[in-house]
Formats: structure tokens, sequence, C-alpha cells
């Protein structure tokens, strides 16, 4: 037991030699030295006086970053992000400095002599760091830029205890610097920074919610890395979907999902479900149209197609598409009334084909009609191909006369 005790009070001892040390360093200059002593102190169960220990090192990383920032003034070769960094750190080692202040002494009393002068000290300075930041950004040093605005976004947590006994004036640059770092970490592509910058964002300002809503989007798209990961996302999607139906983006994103899984049976339970939310949302008829087209349910296709057509007559692709299927519904019912012996269709038979063609030839004018130069659907090859197989001649000449390629065919 004797043994243990003086091994304890070396221990102690040692401890608070090293925080002398430390101090003796600080006040004759040598900074970085004096932060690397003190540091084991800073952890160790033996320091007696933590508050004071973390104190001093909020001391010496305030006095690395005011050196720093002298020099910028004075227009001397500086380490801006060596300032930036000491500033964050002192900040964090003045908040340990508060939460070991704050305990009751053997008395049950709290006695804090720090808190008010490293709030004071904190919320006059912080807002240099903005200004860092945005000459970081204007010398295009992107990353430098956001360490300096997650610098004033974190020293501007009024709910800290630090701050309980100062009045923080209201911050109108908070959201500013949340954002626009967010922004500059997705372009940096630091998916998991922008994320929890523009969750930051999104919480300090009410107005620019969907600003921070199809960024924090856009970070969790491009961060997908597994099926996983594609899940949390669609989940996310879905929820800004519902909160704000009237945003295309949000159904965009649904839309290219879903296509992009290559799974028509859940592009069509979707498409279903959007309709029921909108039925006179024409994009939803389309894809429900594309969807049962790809799976070749021509009548179905034709069915939706037409549904979008009704609330966009002008929609060139649904149109065009609507004769497609028309024609490929005619190519199935034509092969399906063919005898397979002779290899020949009987008249009647040959007119219930050519009746389906008629239809998808009334689609594709349509489409010839709104789209003349084929800018938007390559309409004359299909449409050739009826007037011949309904033996119209003079409309193929027509068509020739616009893309004489066709003469080849």
């Amino acid at each position: 037991m004797m043994a243990m005790m003086a091994a304890a009070a070396t221990t102690a001892f040692a401890q608070e030699a090293l925080v002398k040390e430390a101090k003796k360093l600080y006040s004759s200059g040598n900074l970085a030295e004096a932060a690397q002593k003190l540091t084991p102190a800073l952890t160790s169960a033996e320091t007696a006086d933590k508050a004071a220990a973390w104190n001093l090192m909020n001391d010496i990383q305030y006095k690395i970053y005011s050196d720093e920032y002298q020099k910028i003034l004075l227009n001397q070769p500086a380490d801006t992000l060596k300032a930036v960094k000491a500033f964050l750190d002192g900040f964090n080692a003045a908040n340990e400095c508060d939460k070991y202040a704050q305990q009751p002494n053997e008395k049950g009393k709290v006695k804090n002599p720090y808190r008010k002068g490293n709030a004071n000290r904190y919320m006059n300075e912080r807002h240099l760091m903005y200004n860092i930041a945005v000459s970081f950004y204007q010398h295009q040093n992107m990353k430098s830029a956001i360490k300096a605005w997650e610098s004033y976004i974190a020293t501007g947590d009024s709910s800290l205890p630090l701050y309980e006994e100062s009045k923080m004036a209201p911050d109108t640059l908070i959201y500013d610097a949340a954002y626009n770092s967010a922004y500059l970490s997705y372009l940096e592509k630091d998916y998991d920074t922008a994320l929890k910058l523009a969750e930051k964002a999104k919480s300090l300002n009410a107005d620019k919610e969907d600003a921070c809503t199809d960024l924090i989007l856009y970070a969790m798209k491009d961060k997908c890395a597994n099926h996983a990961d594609s899940l949390v996302y669609l989940a996310r999607v879905k929820e800004a979907h519902k909160a704000n139906p009237k945003r295309d983006l949000y159904f965009n994103m649904l839309q290219e999902y879903y296509v992009r899984a290559n799974d028509s049976e859940s592009l069509i339970a979707w498409t279903k479900e959007e309709i029921q939310i909108d039925p006179n949302n024409k994009m939803a008829w389309a894809l429900l149209g594309e969807a049962e087209m790809n799976s070749e349910n021509w009548d179905a296709a034709i069915e939706h197609f037409k549904k979008a057509a009704e609330l966009d007559p002008t929609w060139v692709p649904v149109i065009f598409n609507t004769g497609i299927c028309y024609n490929s519904k005619a190519i199935v019912m034509n092969d399906q009334l063919t005898d397979k012996k002779t290899m020949r269709i009987s008249n009647e038979n040959a007119e219930k084909v050519k009746d389906v063609l008629r239809e998808a030839q009334k689609y594709l004018e349509k489409t010839k009609e709104l789209d003349p130069k084929f800018e938007q659907a390559r309409w004359p090859y299909p449409l050739y191909r009826i007037y011949y197989t309904l033996g119209l001649k003079d409309k193929m000449a027509e068509l020739e006369a616009i893309d004489p390629e066709l003469k080849d065919i």
C-alpha cells in the first residue's frame, strides 16, 4: 500500500511538472513545444487541476492563432491554415476547461474563473474565421476554405455551456458558412463532410430548406457504394418528394433511380403510386407507358401513352411511342394470325393487322406534323415501312423526298 501511494504521488508530481514546464515554454514563446509538453497532462487522471491545464492549452493555441493572424495583417508570410487550426483547437480546449471548471469543489460550490473571458475571446474573434474562409475561396483553396468555415461554425454554437453567461448576437452569416462549406465539400467529393454541413445548414435556416435538401440528396447519391447505400438514398428521396410533391427535382431523382435499376416491376409499381397521388402527372403516365412498352405489353403501353397525350397533346415522344406500340402490336398479330403450315394469312386476318397499322400510321403522322425535321423522334423509317405495308406509294414518295436514304430500304 505504501509503495502504491508513493507511486501515485510520483505520477501526480510528474504530471504537475509537465504543466509547469509547458507554462514556462508558453511564457518564453515556444508555443509548439509547450503544446506538445502539455498534452499528456490533459488526459491523465493524476493531473490535479484539469481546468487550469486545459485553459493553458487554450491560451497556447490562441497565441499560435494570434501570432499568425498578426502576420497576415502586416502582409508578412503567414501560415493561415495553421491559424485556423489553432483557433479551433483553442476553442475546443476552452470548452474542456469549462467542463472541468464547472465541477463543484470539496465544499459543493462552483467557481469558474475562466468562462467569461474565454467566451468573450471566441465570440469576439470568430468572425475572422469567416473572412479567412472567404479569402481562401477567392484564391481557389477550397479545402482550406472549408476548414475555416467549419471553425467559424463550431465556435458559433450558442447552446454550448461556455456561452451560457454571455449573450451571443444573432449570427447572420452562419447559414452561409455551413451551406458554402457543404457545397465545396461536395465539389471536393468529401461527401461525409458535405452531408454533415448540409444538415447543419438545414437546421439553421428553414427558408433555405430546399437548397439544403437538394445538396444532401446529391451527396447521398454520389456517395452510394452498394445496394444498401442506394436504399438509404431512395428512402431519403421519397421522404423529400412526399414533403414537397410539387418539386420536380425529387420526382426526377426517383425516375432516374428506377430507370437505372432496370427493374420494370418496381418502376411500374412506383409510377402507379404517383398516379394515385396525382392523376394528372403526365410524366408518371409516360413512364408507366415506357415500362409496359419495354415489357412488350403493347395494349397497356398504348393506354398509358394515350393518357399522357391527353394531358399534353403536343408531347412528341409520347405520341411517337404510341405509334411504335401500335406498329409492334401489328407485327405480333401478323405472326399469331399467320398459318404456320402454309405461312399465309387470310384476307380477313390481314385486314385486322392493317387496321392496327392504320392506328400506328395516325400517331406517326401526328409525330411528323409536330416534329417535321425529326429532331425529337426518328419517325421517317417506321412510317415509311407502314406506308409500304399498306401500299401507299404516293406517301412513300413524299417521305423519300424528305429522307432520300429511305429509297435504299
